[in-house]
């Protein structure tokens, strides 16, 4: 037991760094306003756990996690709108009133439990991707094609939307008041939606960090680097694909549903192709092979897109572009590789022997190791 607790207490000592940070330090020193921007950031953090996950170790390029984002998102919208409603004592939310839908959609009906909603924000996406990832990765679907696939769903999802009048067409849903009983505009319940998606972030990379150093974890890189191999050993690689893409799909499901009290709004601009590719930028800057590299990297991007913009509004998309593939040319580990391959080189320069070299494919792998 000692040796166990030993050899992990990096580990223990960085959640417990992150949990000071994020529960102590960020709200004394963050106005109300960057606190509740930073929010935001972690949501995205959490996507970019589960396309690390998918991507990094999977190997499954993934365009399309806009969709999952916004199904959790917009599930959770609507449940906020008809609680909104109830309170007013409407029988539709006031979008419908002005569209003039007099009547409460069918599949609106069951979100108004909070119990139902919870759930179809875990089980819908999931089992959307678990359908989707059976029907693609049986089929040996993968590389490019797996990613245009997954962008034409994130593009036909926003394009529904938009038609959509019962949920906001183009403009969306917006103007949440309360959430789960608790006043939007109180500062408290502010703090409160930001220490959520804090705790939130923190176990979906627990969850992840667990599941990169199982078994699982091995079968998946194994499934990424060699699949034949993998299924010569009597493993269906298709299966364990499925399950990473399912757990990616979740994570951005619950990215969704506190993106929407924390921001305010959810709209077809957010779930569409542009931000799925976002969301993959910052991974891709970040580490994608690592742990905490796909979480710095989208938290990172999006600062840099709030930052920035604000004073350069259309030079941010040049400069996101340029950044991505300057990290993808010189750098394919992410920044977060950069810091492993120093590390291997102050050790080999500490140890001159033969022992101390290492080869081309050792060495194209020192950021899949980190």
């Amino acid at each position: 037991m000692k040796d166990y607790f030993s050899g992990h207490w990096k580990t223990y000592a960085g959640f417990a760094v992150a949990a000071v940070l994020l529960f102590g330090v960020a709200p004394s020193v963050l106005s109300d306003f960057r606190l509740n921007l930073l929010g935001k950031f972690l949501c995205f953090g959490i996507v970019a756990v589960g396309i690390g996950l998918a991507w990094g170790r999977g190997g499954m390029l993934t365009l399309g996690q806009g969709v999952y984002f916004g199904l959790g998102a917009y599930i959770m919208a609507m449940h906020l709108k008809i609680a909104d409603a109830e309170i007013r004592g409407d029988d539709v939310p006031d979008f419908m009133q002005i569209a003039g839908i007099r009547e409460l959609p069918g599949y609106w009906k069951p979100f108004a439990s909070p119990l139902v909603t919870i759930l179809g924000i875990l089980v819908v996406p999931t089992l959307i991707a678990v359908l989707l990832g059976l029907g693609v990765f049986k089929r040996k679907v993968k590389g490019a094609y797996f990613a245009i696939l997954s962008q034409a769903l994130a593009a036909a999802f926003a394009i529904l939307l938009i038609g959509q009048q019962s949920t906001g067409g183009s403009n969306g849903l917006n103007r949440f008041r309360s959430f789960f009983g608790l006043a939007l505009n109180d500062p408290v319940n502010r703090h409160l939606l930001f220490y959520i998606a804090s705790a939130a972030l923190l176990v979906v990379v627990a969850i992840t960090r667990q599941l990169m150093y199982s078994r699982y974890g091995e079968l998946l890189v194994a499934v990424r680097d060699q699949e034949e191999r993998v299924r010569f050993l009597g493993y269906d690689p298709a299966n364990v694909k499925v399950v990473a893409y399912a757990i990616a799909a979740l994570f951005a499901s619950i990215a969704g549903a506190l993106f929407v009290p924390i921001v305010g709004i959810i709209s077809p601009a957010d779930v569409g192709i542009v931000p799925s590719i976002a969301f993959l930028i910052g991974v891709a800057i970040g580490g994608r092979t690592t742990l905490l590299g796909p979480v710095l990297g989208a938290i990172a991007v999006a600062w840099a897109q709030t930052s920035l913009s604000e004073n350069f509004p259309s030079g941010w998309t040049y400069a996101q572009g340029i950044l991505f593939i300057v990290v993808v040319g010189f750098f394919p580990a992410g920044l977060a590789g950069i810091g492993a391959a120093l590390k291997w080189r102050r050790k080999k320069s500490a140890d001159p022997s033969p022992t101390g070299d290492i080869d081309e494919h050792t060495d194209s792998k020192v950021g899949a190791s980190s």
